[in-house]
């Protein structure tokens, strides 16, 4: 995947409370700068679109696979763009796509993606991903997987 196939990213600066003694910005980070993407990126689909049934008090969601392939190092106060993708979508998860981008240089740094599951509040189980979410990631990206089965 490149760049242009992702319609949302956001901005990142590497903080002191980040790096190791070299100024490299440690590997765990990544995986923040992933959930801050994922968070923004379902706020704003579900802003964009006016999601009724979505993240709403009768479910949540969980974090079931999560990776970074590390390319080159981020230093301290480097600006970063993360980039995001919903990947593909089945009946109870979805999965996001991730490159992280250095401003400066242009360079892709890191690659990523992790997998999430919609659990039903009561009873702790998978539950199936409401209709209109499918709807707004098909809107929304220019390549999704629908996985779901009918």
């Amino acid at each position: 995947m490149k760049i242009s196939d992702y319609n949302h990213s956001i901005k990142e600066v590497v903080r002191f409370h980040e790096v190791d003694l070299l100024g490299v910005c440690n590997n765990a980070v990544y995986f923040n700068y992933f959930e801050d993407a994922r968070l923004r990126y379902v706020q704003d689909l579900k802003n964009k679109f006016e999601l009724k049934e979505f993240m709403e008090g009768y479910s949540f969601f969980i974090m079931a696979h999560n990776e970074c392939d590390y390319l080159k190092s981020a230093h301290l106060d480097d600006e970063l763009n993360i980039y995001t993708r919903i990947d593909f979508i089945k009946n109870s998860s979805f999965g996001f796509k991730h490159l992280v981008e250095k401003v400066r240089s242009k360079e892709i740094i890191a690659r990523g993606g992790g997998v999430m599951v919609h659990i039903d509040v009561d009873s702790k189980k998978p539950a199936p991903i409401p209709r209109e979410f499918y709807d707004a990631v098909s809107k929304f990206e220019k390549q999704v997987q629908i996985l779901k089965s009918t």
